[in-house]
């Protein structure tokens, strides 16, 4: 008997049930990384994600040498893989957790386990995280969530019994968008920011998540390894539960900072769950009202892509994501706001921007919130930033928006945010950088009216209570979620979860 140990987003040997469970089959386990190159060759793909990948491999090889076992990775398809990996290796079981990905890995796995029936192999998914498969409806869901979090996370085993197989290289891929500023992958990368963030790093946590500056070094930068799995969930949630513990009745700021980072924790899982609920996310409006509402500009959303918007805040940020991959979480919704509102585009092209451009990407809460942040879901309050008042609120002293934007050297500080405004703006739009492509104010009165119009239209409220049960959050007996259809006032909250 063999087992094969498939390796997906769970790049790690600390807490996970998958492993734990393969091994108690009392069979040799073969660990195996497939490497997709159909997968790579997605839109919504770049290279900061593979070379975060590469590098997360690297370490999971090294770590289970350490424990006797070694990588066995292989490239292609993955039912062609597993079926070329059959006939050297007649393993009888194949282990691994449950994905919940893009379009193109549902499929995947759908075709994945045909093969396995068809072969007569087992195949065993176990779960990771707080997201439940086959879920009838979100009542008890809180509960059911919280149960597995806060349970112990499982340990690394002392040794790993295989068997030799042969293994290739890690294939080099040819893919757009590296992000020379990006983070670094691998588990004891995640294990040191895990640290530096719960007893440093993360005192501010609550109050400079918000600043696109402050944000960098007080946000947990934890979410590409959540993503990747070089860190999981439990293992996050316990080791802050244990520093709430070591906090708890200090004047420090801690508590509050600790609080709220578990709670972005809880949100993760709620919103990767709308996507394992319906895979259709990541294509169709979640209120089909809003079909056809939006359409496409290209020049328009290749001039926020590239940062060239003339809007210098929002260019500011999307130049820095672009250069590093990351963006903190209220400026992540503030762009996507942008595209939706201001400047009209459907969800779909600037949602694939996004994707590539952050190394964090994780399907299940981009979808979901690519769609919440349009306002597509039918079931929250309509959120237009205002791009001048965020970077006069978020940067006010415009080093972040200066940082990124050079060519405004010439612009006063009091008009570094609407350079139009400023007396001396010939000498600097339309020569050094763009002007705006749209009037601010004049796009956002037109977004909110034609929004307005879809959720007063006739039969609106009914299909958006239907989108209320199947994905709305509820509260458990200790009040962990807010409603997603909360007033405006609790609706304020729900920004961005794309990081940590």
């Amino acid at each position: 008997m063999v087992t094969v140990l498939w390796f997906k987003r769970d790049l790690r040997l600390g807490d996970h049930p998958a492993l734990a469970f393969a091994l108690e089959q009392g069979a040799p386990v073969v660990p195996l990384y497939i490497v997709e190159p159909d997968l790579w060759r997605l839109p919504d793909a770049s290279a900061r994600h593979y070379g975060f990948l590469c590098e997360s491999l690297g370490s999971l090889r090294d770590d289970l040498r350490a424990k006797g076992a070694d990588l066995v990775l292989r490239a292609g398809a993955a039912v062609e893989v597993l079926g070329r990996l059959r006939e050297e290796v007649r393993f009888d079981h194949l282990v691994s957790h449950e994905e919940t990905g893009n379009q193109w890995t549902y499929q995947r796995d759908k075709a994945v386990a045909a093969w396995c029936r068809g072969q007569g192999v087992p195949w065993r998914e176990l779960s990771q995280c707080g997201v439940v498969r086959r879920l009838r409806d979100r009542d008890g869901w809180a509960a059911a969530r919280n149960r597995f979090v806060f349970a112990t996370p499982l340990p690394a085993p002392a040794r790993i019994p295989t068997m030799t197989v042969r293994s290739h290289p890690i294939p080099a891929l040819d893919l757009p968008d590296p992000a020379p500023l990006r983070q670094r992958g691998g588990r004891e990368r995640a294990q040191q920011l895990l640290d530096s963030f719960l007893t440093d790093r993360g005192q501010s946590y609550r109050r400079a998540m918000s600043s696109p500056l402050d944000g960098a070094e007080a946000c947990s930068r934890l979410s590409p390894h959540l993503a990747f799995g070089t860190l999981s969930v439990r293992e996050a949630v316990a080791a802050t539960a244990a520093r709430q513990r070591q906090v708890r009745g200090t004047r420090t700021g801690w508590g509050g900072s600790l609080t709220s980072f578990q709670s972005r924790l809880a949100w993760r899982d709620h919103f990767i769950q709308k996507l394992e609920d319906e895979p259709e996310i990541e294509r169709r409006n979640m209120h089909r009202a809003y079909d056809g509402l939006r359409g496409s500009d290209d020049a328009r959303l290749q001039a926020w892509c590239r940062g060239e918007t003339g809007l210098p805040f929002v260019d500011a940020c999307m130049r820095s994501l672009n250069a590093t991959g990351w963006l903190n979480f209220r400026m992540r919704a503030m762009l996507m706001s942008v595209a939706a509102y201001h400047l009209w585009l459907d969800w779909r092209g600037p949602g694939e921007h996004l994707a590539r451009m952050f190394t964090d990407y994780e399907p299940g809460i981009h979808w979901s919130q690519v769609q919440m942040q349009s306002n597509t879901t039918g079931i929250n309050t309509p959120r237009i930033y205002n791009p001048v008042k965020q970077g006069q609120d978020q940067d006010p002293t415009g080093v972040f928006t200066r940082r990124w934007l050079p060519e405004l050297a010439r612009v006063p500080d009091a008009h570094l945010q609407a350079p139009w405004r400023w007396q001396g703006a010939g000498q600097v739009l339309g020569h050094l950088y763009p002007r705006p492509i749209v009037d601010p104010s004049e796009a956002a009165r037109h977004a909110r009216d034609a929004i307005w119009a879809v959720r007063r239209a006739p039969g609106f409220a009914c299909e958006a209570q239907g989108v209320v049960k199947k994905h709305a959050s509820r509260k458990d007996s200790s009040g962990h979620f807010v409603n997603d259809r909360a007033p405006r006032r609790k609706a304020r909250s729900l920004q961005l979860r794309f990081d940590l």
